[in-house]
């Protein structure tokens, strides 16, 4: 079993154990048991869509045993109308009515993650070339997916599409490709394993009716997690962020979510028994941690949206099944992707003889330098790397200004996200479930809910390992066992961590030291914008300032965000286009 360890730059690091996995970013492992056989797998509906299980709820409460939960794939959602979906669609809709440029500009976009891949698509609705370079070989940054020699895919993390997600809903449909998100029933599903009762799950289920009321009735119907004194008190607690919006919700940046629980006098029980979860899930830290404008953010648009909070899996791997149609539809336009062109330094100004530059602050960048030595001139230059990344190749001339400087209070989180291959199908749920417990934030059966992984008789659990950071350096075999003492408690009839029942056939790891970024209270304030002081370089990523925070959509929004900057910065004068009049190779593998 081995494992990759990975520094915050990407590069590769130490290899232990008998075998060697040549990802940036993932670590894999093979079990040591045989297939044994399986239950049979259960049986769906004839027209509705849902899967029939022969059990049944365990009382009237919305706790029920795992089997009986079981559901399958549900009609999309309709977004059209939606005041966020039409914001997002006369964004879309900016670009391609823009004017055709009589000489469209060069623009250089470093990272092949969805920030990077949104810039360049929304570029080329624009009329420009953008020169996508992305430093491995597979892109989709943090979504990206690998490919092992049996064939089973594995993720960097565990990612789910919330309808509260409008940019990433338009660019499908621009892409055509909606169909390739597989909703799931309007439910959260918390597992009640670690709160003594094992093998069971509590239900927040929505009805169909307009929000806010559907998210109201989905809180006021469970009463396993909450009771009706802590509901109305927590009610209580958010009516601020209702009445006020969201310069309220801006403004409680400054406390962490326990720390905004306890001034509005919400129980601690709501914390422990909610938030601790969502917290992981949100941001994989604690609610200790966590800006309280992360939560109130996320729970806004799930109280505004009718299904702001209903959730898809993707049918199969990001980079395939997402990416891959967004880099085809780049090319297709005149733009240019490229693989394994990693960025070595952003050149402010040539040196002289003596190795001194007459660069001073805000000093426009001039050229890229790749890892294999070849140069890119550029009219405009849009990075995404990790904020951790830009720090460090930051040039020395910007470092001393204040945006640039803003960034040292931001870093990003480790996450470890966790693959098990088990010899049998699970009795599992067909859905996203929070897990509740002190390592797991949250899981999924991805041979059940994802087409494309599909298995009728193994399981394949993907688990997110969080707060990861006292993990991230431990052995795949210190992480696995922990993992099954926890998986345990969730499927006490099903799994032991002796392995005397289940048995894992196979495992895979992916580390990812620096993910998105920690949205620790008070830094809401230092996320810098897309547009910077300098006047051809923008950024984009999850960690620049935009209303959907560290997650796909923020991606994919600072994507577009940066995208416009540069459109607006040709209108304004503050770039022109030049630089495919002396166009370099870049040396790197074209997509």
């Amino acid at each position: 079993m081995g494992s990759t360890t990975v520094s915050p730059h990407g590069s590769r690091g130490a290899l232990r154990g008998r075998r060697r996995v040549e990802r940036i970013v993932a670590a894999k492992g093979n079990g040591l048991c045989r297939h044994r056989s399986a239950p049979s797998p259960p049986t769906r509906g004839p027209s509705t869509g849902t899967t029939s299980v022969a059990a049944s709820t365990t009382t009237s409460t919305t706790t029920s045993r795992c089997a009986a939960l079981a559901t399958g794939d549900f009609p999309k959602p309709e977004f059209e109308g939606i005041e966020s979906f039409e914001e997002a669609a006369a964004l879309s809709r900016y670009f391609s009515s823009l004017p055709r440029p009589e000489k469209p500009l060069k623009v250089a976009v470093i990272g092949g993650g969805l920030a990077g891949l949104s810039a360049a698509k929304y570029l080329t609705d624009a009329g420009h070339v953008p020169i996508v370079l992305e430093g491995r070989d597979v892109l989709g940054g943090k979504v990206a997916a690998f490919q092992d020699e049996d064939g089973d895919w594995y993720e960097t993390g565990l990612h789910i599409f919330f309808g509260a997600y409008p940019n990433m809903m338009n660019l499908l449909k621009e892409l055509d490709i909606e169909e390739r998100l597989q909703w799931k029933c309007h439910s959260m599903i918390f597992a009640m394993g670690n709160q003594g009762r094992p093998g069971e799950f509590s239900r927040f289920d929505f009805p169909d009716i307009p929000a806010p009321w559907n998210g109201l009735v989905a809180i006021l119907r469970n009463n396993d997690m909450l009771t009706w004194p802590e509901k109305i008190q927590f009610g209580l607690g958010l009516l601020p962020a209702i009445i006020l919006g969201q310069k309220y919700v801006d403004e409680q940046d400054k406390y962490s979510v326990s720390e905004w629980m306890r001034k509005q006098n919400v129980p601690d029980r709501v914390n422990d028994e909610v938030f601790v979860a969502m917290s992981k899930a949100l941001n994989f830290c604690n609610p200790d941690e966590l800006s309280m404008t992360v939560v109130l953010t996320a729970l806004n648009r799930f109280l505004q949206e009718k299904s702001g909070s209903k959730m898809a899996f993707l049918d199969g791997p990001p980079n395939t099944r997402l990416c891959q149609p967004i880099a085809d539809r780049i090319t297709d336009n005149g733009g240019q992707v490229h693989l394994n062109a990693r960025l070595k330094s952003f050149n402010v100004d040539a040196a002289d003889a003596a190795g001194a530059t007459n660069a001073v602050p805000g000093s426009p960048l001039r050229s890229l330098t790749l890892a294999d030595g070849s140069v890119l001139e550029a009219d405009a230059y849009i990075s995404t790397v990790p904020v951790d990344v830009l720090k460090i190749l930051l040039p020395a001339a910007w470092k001393d200004m204040a945006y640039f400087r803003n960034l040292s209070q931001l870093e990003g989180i480790p996450v470890i996200n966790i693959h098990l291959w088990f010899d049998r199908k699970l009795s599992t749920v067909d859905h996203l479930l929070f897990s509740r417990s002190p390592l797991l934030s949250v899981y999924a059966d991805m041979s059940t809910t994802c087409r494309g992984y599909e298995d009728p008789d193994r399981s394949m659990l993907e688990l997110v390992f969080a707060p990861a950071e006292q993990w991230i350096d431990k052995p795949d075999a210190a992480i696995v066992d922990a993992t099954l003492q926890e998986l345990e408690r969730l499927f006490p009839g099903e799994i032991l961590a002796d392995g005397s029942k289940a048995k894992v056939l196979k495992y895979h790891i992916v580390r990812t030291p620096r993910s998105v970024y920690k949205a620790v209270k008070g830094t809401g304030d230092q996320r810098p914008t897309q547009k910077t002081p300098v006047a051809n370089f923008f950024l984009a990523g999850c960690f620049t300032r935009q209303k959907y925070l560290a997650s796909m959509e923020g991606a994919l929004l600072s994507g577009k965000l940066a995208a416009q900057g540069v459109c607006e910065a040709l209108q304004e004068g503050r770039i022109q286009a030049r630089a495919l009049e002396k166009t370099k190779k870049v040396d790197a593998t074209t997509n």
